[in-house]
């Protein structure tokens, strides 16, 4: 199966910020992805973006917005070149922000070697919002 449909890894990145102002910067992280939306991450350009507060999907080559059908929640989907995917929403329980993850390789070691990749950039583009 895995030679006819690739070598798909899921993984995630987590960030803690305690505190009031830790909350502070996790809300301003989710604002500052919804002002300027990535175009690229980690070399995958980003093809279509999900909106689930604002229930948009919008597909960025044609420009078309349509619902996503589903209850409002803070959370931001990013769907990418060859099947990749991130998904960014804070932490219900605790003060973190998640980063969920997903690419698809040619062999295990291609994939692992993506989705290490992919997860280093996802916490770079971070960084410099903090």
């Amino acid at each position: 199966m895995y030679e006819r449909y690739g070598y798909y890894k899921d993984d995630i990145k987590s960030i803690s910020l305690s505190g009031i102002e830790g909350l502070a910067k996790i809300q301003s992280i989710l604002e500052a992805l919804r002002q300027n939306p990535p175009a690229e991450i980690g070399g995958y350009k980003v093809v279509s973006r999900r909106d689930y507060k604002k229930d948009e999907i919008v597909d960025l080559a044609t420009g078309e917005t349509k619902p996503t059908g589903l209850p409002s929640s803070n959370v931001l989907y990013y769907d990418m070149t060859d099947d990749a995917w991130l998904c960014v929403r804070p932490s219900g329980t605790e003060p973190k922000i998640k980063f969920y993850y997903g690419i698809k390789g040619t062999s295990l070691a291609d994939a692992d070697e993506k989705s290490e990749a992919l997860g280093k950039a996802v916490l770079a583009m971070i960084d410099k919002m903090m």
